[in-house]
Order: C-alpha cells, then sequence, then structure tokens
C-alpha cells in the first residue's frame, strides 16, 4: 500500500511539471497579430493574396511619428508584407508578372509611393534595396471616416478587378488590380492537346465581389 501511494504520488508529480513546462513554453499573443486577404476571381481561382502583419494604434501618432515620413515602411508590422499576383496583372495601371512580391511604401503626408519589390522572404523593410523594385506608383491620402484602431488591407470590386484598401488611423489610401493574360504573351499557358491552330489562352476572368471594411 505504501509503495502503491509513492507510485500515485511520482506520478502526480510527473504529469504536474509536464503540464507545466508545456505551459511555459507558449509565447503571448502577437501584439500584432498577423492576417491574409484573398481576392478571388469569379470561378473561385484566386487572383492576388496579401500575407501582412496588423499592429495597433494605442493612443500613439502613427504616420509622420511611429511610421515616419519619407522612409520605406513594410506596410504592417514584423516580416515584410507579402503580396502574390496568381495571374498577370495590371496593378493601378502598370503591368507585373504573376508571381510573389514584398509590398513596401514609403508615406508621405499627401502622397505616398507604393513599392512592389522582388525580395519579400525578409524582416521588415531593415534590408530593402530599390534595385530589386519591380514597379513603383504614388497614391493620394485619403481621410478616413472614423479612426482605423489596427492597420488594415481589404478589398472591393472594380471594373473587371478589385480596388485594394491600406488604411490606418485616419489614413487610408486606394490602387487596383486587373488580370490581363494578354500581358507577357511569352508565358500564356495553352491547352497541349488541342491543334496549333485551336490553342487558345486563359480568357480574363471577372473577379469575385468581396465587401471589404472600408
Amino acid at each position: 500500500m505504501h509503495r502503491l501511494l509513492n507510485n500515485l504520488m511520482l506520478f502526480t508529480f510527473i504529469i504536474c511539471s509536464s503540464l507545466s513546462v508545456n505551459a511555459q513554453s507558449f509565447s503571448d499573443l502577437d501584439k500584432s497579430p498577423m492576417d491574409a486577404v484573398m481576392v478571388r476571381n469569379e470561378d473561385n481561382s484566386p487572383l492576388v493574396r496579401i500575407i501582412y502583419s496588423r499592429p495597433f494604434k494605442r493612443g500613439r501618432e502613427i504616420f509622420g511619428n511611429l511610421v515616419p515620413f519619407e522612409k520605406v515602411w513594410r506596410t504592417g508590422a514584423n516580416e515584410t508584407t507579402e503580396i502574390r499576383f496568381y495571374e498577370h496583372c495590371y496593378v493601378n495601371g502598370q503591368p507585373i508578372k504573376k508571381g510573389t512580391y514584398a509590398l513596401f511604401s514609403i508615406p508621405n503626408e499627401d502622397e505616398w509611393t507604393i513599392i512592389i519589390n522582388q525580395n519579400y522572404q525578409d524582416w521588415g523593410a531593415y534590408n530593402y534595396k530599390e534595385s530589386a523594385d519591380v514597379l513603383r506608383f504614388n497614391l493620394k491620402v485619403q481621410e478616413t471616416a472614423t479612426s482605423v484602431e489596427q492597420f488594415s488591407i481589404s478589398t472591393r470590386p472594380a471594373k473587371n478587378g478589385a480596388y485594394l484598401f491600406m488604411g490606418w488611423d485616419n489614413t487610408f489610401l486606394r490602387f487596383t488590380v486587373k488580370p490581363d493574360p494578354s500581358l507577357f504573351p511569352e508565358e500564356i499557358e495553352v491547352e497541349d492537346d488541342l491543334p496549333a491552330k485551336t490553342q487558345t489562352s486563359k480568357k480574363t476572368k471577372k473577379t469575385k465581389r468581396f465587401l471589404g471594411i472600408f
């Protein structure tokens, strides 16, 4: 009986110790949690995906202070913001090949520069190199109706494409993404099992409509 009691106490101690170690191995919730935005075509195939982290305002002055003007920003927090195009697209009127890129920005008081860059597997914008830029365009700053507590990227439908919105504090910006398979014709996919004269490229797909937060 005494041996059984000792074994039971030892077993209880091991279980409690194990639970304590496991509990301590989990970190707290991220202060800037990761999120994703997905734009899909009407047939549910993906068009654009953005993976980013969402910092909070928490009573701070954001643009021009926490996020300095005239400096490259990761457009979020933590890892570099990643944008993937599943089809060749026009981004705010400029062509880009399908692929995965970084989404950087340079905030200013009245106008931002949006940057799509090749180096997406990184932390922040510390190793940003302008030589790796794929395209740049400028956007006018607009004022939100109410303050946005957490940095957010959202989407709404546009003619033959989608609008992408970025907003935080009292600031938001908007740009368009429109698929066009006729871009970069050397990379157009064809049906291999059809005779050469009847081979056709994929047609432009209508973008599925999603409502965003703005």
